[in-house]
This record gives C-alpha cells, sequence and structure tokens, in this order.
C-alpha cells in the first residue's frame, strides 16, 4: 500500500465461520466436505414445498461459545429471519439469517500489532445463518451448481469499523482463526471456505470523523489475500479521490492472480434483502444456566494461556506465543513438562526448544496435525530425561529422535538397542584429551598466545572423536582445567 499523509484507511470486516457440527443448520444432512456434489441435500436445504426446517441445538451452543470468548452479550431471545435474494445457488430464493434481533451482541477482539501494541476492535453482531451452494463455472458446459453447502451453519462475526490498516486487519483476522479453532467450533480452513471474510472498506481525509463511501471486497482466501486486496482497494479509492473523482458504492471480487479487484454489482443495503421473520422457525430462548453451562465448558483461552505459560514456566514471549498458537500444540507442551522427570525452568525451556523446532520441523515436513504427530510428548519427555540423567548427549538425542519418528519405542530401548550412551569415564575423558591437545600442537600455541575462541574446536574434536557420545559438560571441565594449566 502507498503511504499518504492525507487520508486513512477505515476497514469493517465480515467472517463467516462454518461450524463444526455433523449435521446442517436446519436438517439432517451430513456436512462432511468432499462428498460427490449434490448428495448431501434434501428437501429441508433444497427448499422444496411443505417441509419445515428444524434447528441444531448444536449450532446455538457453538455460538454461543464464541460470544462470550469475545465477551459479548447473549441475548435471552433470539429470532431468525429470511434474506432474500436470487441467485442459482440459493434454491429456496432465500437465506435463513438473523438480523434485527441476533444472539450474540457487542463484544470486541483484542488483536497484537507489529509493534507490540494491542488494538481493540469492537463487535457490532455475532449471528447465525445457513450457507448458500456454490456456483461451478465451466467453460464447457457454462455454469453448474453443487448444494452440497446449502445449509451448512455458519456464524457471521461482524466487527465495527474500528481497523486502520491491512496489516490491523490481517491480525484481527488471525485472532478470530485462533479463537474459532481454539473453541473448536471451526478448523479455520480459508482455502476450502470453511473460514471467509468480506471487508468493508472507504477512505477519509486524516482527522475527519465522517465515513467515506464503502465498497465490499469479497473472494478473499488467504490472510495474505485479504492484505493485498485491501491495499489495492485503498489505493484505488485514494487515486478516484486525488483525482476529483467519486468513490462508488459497489462490491468487488478479488482476482488474486492478477492482483486486482474488479466490480461485481452495486453495494447492497439491508432494504434490499427484504428481511423478515422466519414464519417457519420459533424464536431461540437462552437461559441465564444454560449459558452458564456453556462457559463453564470454555477452554483457557489463547492469550490467557500465553500469559501462564510465561508465568508458570518462565517462557520468554516469543516462545509462548509459537507455543499457544494451537490449541493441540500447547497441549502437546504441557504434556511433555508434565512427564519430565525433574521439573525446572530449564527442563521447561528444552521442551519448548525441542517443540518449537524439531517437533515443529517435522509437522510442517510432513503436512500433519499436531494430533498426528508421531512421537507422544511421554516419549518426547523421555529421551530429555535421558539428556538431563547424562545418559545420552544433546547431540545424541538427536539421533534418538529421528529414530523415534520411525518406530514406537521407547527412547531409553532405542539408546541400549543401538550403544549410545553417553560416555562419562572421567579417566578415559580425560585421555582422550591428552590426545587431543597432542595432535593439534599449533592450535594449542594459538589458544596460549590468546586465541581463546579455539576452545571451541577442542571440545569438537573430542566429541568427534567419542562420535558425539562423549560428555560434554564434563569434557569442557577436563579441557578447562588442562588448558589453564598450559
Amino acid at each position: 500500500m502507498k503511504t499518504n499523509d492525507i487520508y486513512e484507511p477505515v476497514i469493517g470486516l465480515e467472517v463467516h465461520a462454518q461450524l463444526l457440527t455433523e449435521s446442517k443448520a436446519f436438517c439432517g444432512c451430513t456436512t462432511k466436505f468432499g462428498n460427490t456434489a449434490n448428495a448431501n441435500s434434501c428437501p429441508v436445504c433444497l427448499g422444496m414445498p411443505g417441509v419445515l426446517p428444524v434447528l441444531n441445538k448444536r449450532m446455538v451452543e457453538f455460538i454461543m461459545k464464541m460470544g462470550l470468548a469475545t465477551n459479548c452479550e447473549i441475548a435471552s431471545r433470539s429470532i431468525f429471519a429470511r434474506k432474500n435474494y436470487f441467485y442459482p445457488d440459493l434454491p429456496k430464493g432465500y437465506q435463513i439469517s438473523q438480523y434485527e434481533e441476533p444472539i450474540c451482541r457487542g463484544g470486541f477482539v483484542d488483536a497484537e500489532l507489529e509493534d507490540g501494541t494491542t488494538k481493540r476492535i469492537g463487535l457490532t453482531r455475532i449471528h447465525m445463518e445457513e450457507d448458500a451452494g456454490k456456483s461451478i463455472h465451466d467453460m464447457d458446459v457454462d455454469t453448474l451448481v453443487d448444494v452440497n453447502r446449502c445449509g451448512v451453519p455458519l456464524i457471521e462475526i461482524v466487527s465495527e469499523p474500528d481497523l486502520r490498516s491491512p496489516h490491523e486487519a490481517h491480525q484481527y483476522l488471525a485472532a478470530i482463526k485462533q479463537l474459532v479453532t481454539y473453541l473448536g467450533i471451526c478448523d479455520g480452513n480459508m482455502e476450502e471456505g470453511s473460514l471467509r471474510c468480506d471487508a468493508n472498506v472507504s477512505v477519509r481525509k486524516k482527522g475527519e470523523t465522517k465515513f467515506g463511501t464503502k465498497t465490499e471486497v469479497k473472494n478473499m482466501n488467504s490472510f495474505r489475500n485479504v492484505e493485498r486486496a485491501l491495499e489495492y482497494e485503498i489505493d484505488r479509492q485514494i487515486g478516484v479521490l486525488e483525482d476529483g473523482g467519486v468513490v462508488e458504492q459497489e462490491t468487488l471480487l478479488w482476482d488474486a492472480d492478477r492482483n486486482v479487484a474488479e466490480s461485481m454489482r452495486s453495494k447492497e443495503e439491508a432494504h434490499d434483502y427484504r428481511y423478515f421473520p422466519d414464519p417457519d422457525l420459533v424464536p431461540v430462548l437462552v437461559s441465564d444456566s444454560w449459558v452458564g453451562e456453556i462457559r463453564a465448558s470454555l477452554p483457557e483461552l489463547p492469550r490467557k494461556r500465553r500469559d501462564r505459560f510465561m508465568d508458570q514456566y518462565g517462557l520468554p514471549k516469543y516462545d509462548a506465543e509459537i507455543l499457544t498458537l494451537e490449541r493441540e500444540l500447547a497441549d502437546y507442551y504441557e504434556a511433555s513438562v508434565a512427564a519430565l522427570a525433574r521439573p525446572s525452568t530449564e527442563g521447561y525451556k528444552a521442551v519448548s526448544n525441542w517443540v518449537m523446532t524439531d517437533v515443529l520441523r517435522v509437522i510442517k515436513e510432513r503436512h500433519l496435525p499436531v494430533t498426528a504427530f508421531p512421537v507422544s510428548a511421554d516419549r518426547l519427555a523421555g529421551m530429555l530425561n535421558l539428556v538431563e540423567a547424562g545418559v545420552i548427549s544433546g547431540k545424541i538425542a538427536k539421533e534418538v529422535f529421528e529414530e523415534m519418528l520411525t518406530t514406537k519405542e521407547s527412547p531409553k530401548t532405542i539408546v541400549e538397542r543401538k550403544g549410545l550412551m553417553q560416555v562419562s569415564d572421567a579417566g578415559e575423558l580425560e585421555k582422550l584429551v591428552d590426545g587431543i591437545l597432542l595432535k593439534n600442537p599449533s592450535q594449542l600455541e594459538e589458544y596460549r598466545k590468546g586465541k581463546t575462541q579455539l576452545f571451541g574446536y577442542f571440545v569438537g574434536e573430542a566429541m568427534k572423536a567419542t562420535r558425539g557420545k562423549g560428555n560434554p559438560k564434563l569434557i569442557n571441565e577436563i579441557l578447562r582445567k588442562k588448558l589453564g594449566n598450559t
């Protein structure tokens, strides 16, 4: 985005999250992704005459979880409305949604920015609705319609126009994704469409309080595309105004291949959809006791867990943030530290280092979810217990770790089977160090003259001579003694 000292952007996001229910919002059809086109359908989600929708209770529980996690007010009574519009992938001719009386109002999300500050973004509402189908544009047969997605339960999270840059929008969206996945209500997969984002964008001169004319940008299927699309549209609107033109209110589609947003249609207002209460659905009544049950079921949320990791385990903020990005990764870390033989700040940090480097490396290389990682938390801790007890060195631990990726054996069994026990015999290591100093007279002379960084060279030679099995702490102590006396 071009820097501009005259104008500032005003951004609000509408995020749709597909809920992880087994059945649809108002019928018993499966929500399974990837089934044959039009297989997940029935008279209810197709809007056949005479059929009646029945609300999925799980959908209500999931939206209450998100509402409570974002500090919303949960309405004791909310109603469903029909949002009327015609489109080929909407067989009923209307979408069941909420408008005047949504289940969640207000609330906020805190997003952490690049400079380390926190930006609080207000929420207008979170409401329930059903998804539409999918139009497939085929050059040979024109347009096909897949109704599998019709009736899939969604929540729409509508922010206040509090965002002032594409970066802030990115961080807010990341916070939303982290929350819905922590709560277990959405998988957060933008590429498969289970998390989707539309942006309302306008620009105004800095210092003004009145909003400019907004446009809506759709079809952004990744965090990076959200930023790029917003940067493009902000620059476009500023260019229009600086050329003396007027920004038109319209809906734009983002083309990620060409890095442009193109006009789709004029922007609708609420009255264009002719909202009215759905006559086939009764109001949703939520008791205080039900809200209490849902509140009690909430997991520890990301920011609170991050802060606890820093306090309880003495981890740096960077480590704590990485480890709590995903709920399953944080669970893995905590299960590992719980299995340490001698809990300590050093041990907690050692587990953190292994999880952030080797564990995450394998997960990324193999495209695995954390829950499918082949080394269980207790086996990782078992390996680190061997290092702490001096049975193996940190270098040998790397070899043991790689072996654990392909076998279910315990780290102790692997060490015994491969003969990887650490050499900790002081007499044996002293003879080995003497030999290394004799074989490297020139390096020894340079060390005596003040080139003390050669100490690491001698340690490395000793470790090489023991094929990584020498006790590095003991080798360091022997070398300090020997070199201090030379």
